[in-house]
């Protein structure tokens, strides 16, 4: 079933998610469904708070990039209780990020290139791992999303003043995707 993606505005995406056991309700059937949610959306990485549960669950599928990072062909993975545990301050990045939860705002974020994480699989086996690299900005554009941030709080104040009138119409729900989404409600 695909799920409406919950844009900018709605409080779920600024609260921190909680871990979950693998006796959390239905997850299998969420896992899928968050698949499909993507695919629909034509995303990379969907974090589970974006589909209005604060869990720490995200889906990461580089597959689509595979014609420019072959490296990423049938890449597609399940991270629950995903944690940053350390950032390799010593190199990083400026690259232009997007957000399903921000539709139509793209802006070059910084980030560390190499990062320390864990995580558990669909299995529920611990993982601790450094990954450099895309995959590495990718999850931490999507594990942000797990403690209540978006890429927008990488910017600059000049940056952020810059898309503010975007960022308002987003509240008001003046936008249009491709993909079913959930706007707050109009004030």
């Amino acid at each position: 079933m695909i799920l409406p993606i919950y844009t900018y505005g709605q409080p779920v995406l600024r609260k921190e998610a909680q871990d979950i056991d693998k006796d959390y309700p239905e997850l299998q059937t969420l896992i899928t469904n968050m698949w499909e949610t993507l695919a629909s959306s034509e995303g990379i990485g969907l974090a589970a708070p974006q589909i209005g549960l604060a869990i720490r669950l995200v889906l990461i599928d580089l597959d689509p990039l595979k014609e420019d990072l072959p490296q990423y062909e049938g890449f597609k993975k399940v991270y629950i209780n995903a944690h940053i545990e350390e950032y390799d301050e010593s190199n990083t990045d400026s690259s232009e990020e997007g957000c399903l939860s921000l539709p139509a705002i793209h802006e070059k974020v910084v980030r560390p290139t190499r990062i320390r994480v864990k995580y558990m699989d669909e299995q529920f086996q611990e993982h601790d791992e450094w990954v450099d690299g895309y995959l590495a900005r990718v999850m931490q554009h999507e594990f942000d999303h797990l403690d209540g941030k978006m890429f927008i709080d990488r910017l600059s104040p000049l940056r952020k003043q810059l898309i503010k009138s975007k960022l308002r119409a987003l509240l008001q729900g003046r936008f249009r995707t491709g993909y079913k989404t959930k706007a707050p409600r109009k004030a």
